[in-house]
């Protein structure tokens, strides 16, 4: 809606400038030559003009419908550049060219498809016109202008015209597209910054929340649990203490997962086999209850082979934040289907899919965000911290998801081997190696 409002905001002032520039030149024109244009009918439609855009602009300030406003602009505009053309003498002025601001500005303001659309409107009223005015349904609007014109000639002018017409579409249909596609490339970069930036200021504070927060949960869940196992409880009391270590364990979870999103320590590589880790962690999930009988699990994670130069601690964040991540999203119960992609020898393929309630596409534009939760009471965190761990390994992370239509995740990392990780060729930091 804004952009729409910006364009069509500009769409305004710039056809204001060109019916400036008009006046302006017919002015210099006329006091230069008088074979132009008629005075009088000519000024009278630069009056029109201006009356035009002080209603577009009234329109602007009032409504809302500013992709339909736009439509009235153009579609009034055609017709005002016919009444030029007309007047100009048809085929004998040059006044025709007029016709290609408008299929610049629909394919602007609007789209691709508009610009042929106004291209092609812009075809008709012309061509009609110019049949009207040499089978003589249409009087020539001065004496002075020939009428002697051959048939061929007329042809071929309204023929130049047309194809002019749809070559100005064509080419403004992919310059807009290109436009379009650069400015969403940069409205993701914009996006990836914030996203560093926050990551580095929660790197600045990572080490004073390790002194001030841990050190002093941990003291206080020891002390809690030492309480427990010395007095003599009754069950209300009993409930509280399990509360108080619990949620002290969830916090330290917490921290710990900031930590190693804000401040990761070094890492010990090795080679791994990421189905042996997988399983490792589902099968942790089902211990807990997690992952119980509404889930259904699918794919080849059980006869895959994906071996893999890591580290194994780094791959079990990955898969148990994504795993849970599935369980939240299908709430009911539902399909999480797991699979090893492996058929380049250059490119390792993990993907998640669940059947779950999906994303809208302001959570998906967000969704690696620190602190930001597409789930009631999420930390935000697990997220962030697989996108920093792919990163780490120069991976890619894709994002397939509709809502009430599941959500697909799919990271593809480069296939590295202890040499290269160790030539430094792959990762970002200098302390993975």
């Amino acid at each position: 809606m804004a952009a729409e409002r910006r364009n069509l905001f500009w769409f305004i002032i710039v056809r204001l400038i060109v019916v400036t520039s008009l006046l302006i030149s017919s002015v210099i024109i006329q006091f230069s030559t008088s074979g132009f244009l008629p005075a009088h009918p000519f000024y009278y439609l630069i009056v029109l003009a201006y009356a035009l855009s002080a209603g577009y602009f009234f329109l602007y300030i009032s409504a809302r419908y500013y992709a339909f406003q736009a439509w009235i602009q153009v579609i009034c505009d055609l017709l005002l550049i016919t009444a030029f053309v007309y007047i100009s003498g048809g085929s004998n002025g040059s006044v025709y060219f007029f016709y290609v601001f408008s299929i610049i500005a629909a394919s602007i303001v609007l789209s691709g498809r508009a610009a042929y659309f106004v291209a092609a409107l812009s075809a008709i009223f012309f061509g009609l016109l110019m049949d009207g005015l040499y089978f003589r349904i249409i009087p020539y609007f001065s004496q002075d202008y020939p009428r002697d014109l051959s048939f061929g000639s007329v042809l071929f002018t309204i023929f130049i015209a047309w194809g002019v017409f749809f070559v100005i579409a064509f080419l403004m249909n992919s310059l807009t597209e290109n436009l379009r596609r650069t400015r969403e490339k940069l409205r993701l970069a914009q996006k990836e910054l914030e996203i560093k930036e926050r990551l580095a200021a929660a790197g600045q504070v990572a080490a004073n929340l390790a002194h001030e927060i841990r050190n002093p949960l941990a003291a206080i869940a020891g002390s809690v649990q030492v309480l427990k196992d010395d007095m003599v409880l009754n069950h209300e009391q009993m409930n509280l203490m399990n509360i108080v270590i619990k949620e002290s364990e969830r916090v330290s979870q917490s921290i710990e997962q900031f930590l190693d999103l804000a401040s990761p320590g070094k890492q010990v590589f090795s080679s791994i086999s990421l189905p042996d880790i997988l399983k490792e962690i589902l099968t942790a999930l089902q211990a807990g209850g997690e992952l119980n009988s509404h889930y259904e699990l699918k794919g080849n994670f059980g006869s895959a082979r994906a071996p893999y130069f890591g580290n194994a601690n780094q791959f079990k964040q990955i898969f148990w934040n994504l795993a849970r991540n599935a369980i939240k999203a299908m709430p009911k119960g539902g399909i999480l289907t797991i699979d090893f992609l492996n058929d380049s020898k250059k490119d390792l393929g993990i993907r998640f899919a669940d059947t779950g309630k999906g994303m809208s596409r302001e959570t998906r534009e967000r969704m690696f965000e620190p602190f930001y939760s597409g789930f009631e009471n999420g930390r935000g965190l697990g997220l962030a911290v697989v996108r920093r761990i792919v990163d780490d390994y120069n991976g890619k992370i894709q994002v397939s998801s509709e809502v009430d239509r599941g959500t697909v995740i799919l990271i593809t990392l480069p296939v590295m081997n202890r040499n290269r990780r160790e030539s430094g060729k792959y990762g970002n930091r200098p302390d993975h190696r």
